[in-house]
């Protein structure tokens, strides 16, 4: 198996595709090696990628591992849910102009208010906190356009996040999912069905929500342009995006 995160791995910060990486990822599909897409994006916003790349009908691995999908037809094969309640109010508490997204797979987002647009895909419900509160969730998402990304790295010190997983993204925005959901527990479970050893499995990143899957992977890369953490947990580290990491990688072991 190829596992494959999107952003800074296949698509650049606009959402362009490169043609190697097209190309490379069309070798491996050749060679009958299954390409999962295991993204920190929501369905909405992976089922293009996964459209744009050709891949046959497969899995999908989405919200940084809450949810594993079959694309065609499509069908939910696994989704973790925990309560969003407790998050959500501490969170209220530390930075009360915080912009709350609690995902529904497969039918989008229930929000206190919207966020920049262009940023979540999929329909949008404005409900209450109290509304927001009121089910089990897979995934909650903390935004907040006008706060630098070091007020997060400071919330989530403060919020004391028990039970829960959670990764800063490069903005101020950080993902909330059940405890020991992530991308690798995801494609473990999908390998565990798909009777694929992990040692099997190439992974290429360049997030921190990648460090996971990397290091689970039997050969885990790391993008050249990832932070340094990511690097080092890495079995290896191939050129950056600009230079065309992911295709030099994919390459080395599909022609």
């Amino acid at each position: 198996m190829v596992a494959l995160d999107i952003d800074g791995t296949l698509v650049d910060r606009q959402g362009l595709l490169p043609s190697p990486v097209e190309r490379s990822i069309g070798r491996v599909v050749d060679a009958g090696v299954p390409v999962v897409l295991a993204t920190g994006r929501g369905l909405f916003g992976a089922l293009p990628v996964h459209d744009a790349l050709h891949l046959p009908a497969g899995d999908l691995v989405v919200s940084n591992g809450a949810a594993t999908l079959w694309t065609s037809p499509l069908q939910i094969l696994e989704e973790v849910r925990f309560d969003p309640g407790p998050v959500i109010r501490k969170v209220l508490e530390i930075h009360p102009s915080a912009i709350i997204a609690v995902e529904e797979i497969g039918v989008g987002y229930r929000l206190n208010r919207l966020f920049p647009d262009g940023e979540l895909q999929g329909r949008f419900i404005l409900e209450s906190v109290e509304e927001l509160t009121s089910r089990p969730a897979a995934r909650v998402i903390i935004r907040d356009p006008d706060a630098p990304a070091s007020d997060f790295v400071e919330m989530a010190r403060h919020l004391g996040l028990h039970g829960v997983s959670y990764v800063i993204g490069w903005s101020a925005w950080l993902d909330i999912t059940p405890r020991g959901v992530n991308k690798a527990s995801a494609l473990q479970a999908l390998c565990q069905v798909r009777k694929i050893d992990p040692s099997q499995v190439l992974a290429i990143g360049d997030g921190r929500n990648d460090i996971e899957m990397l290091a689970w992977a039997g050969r885990g890369v790391a993008m050249g342009d990832a932070p340094e953490q990511v690097q080092q947990i890495a079995n290896g580290v191939t050129g950056t995006f600009e230079e065309g990491g992911t295709a030099a990688e994919l390459d080395r072991w599909f022609r």
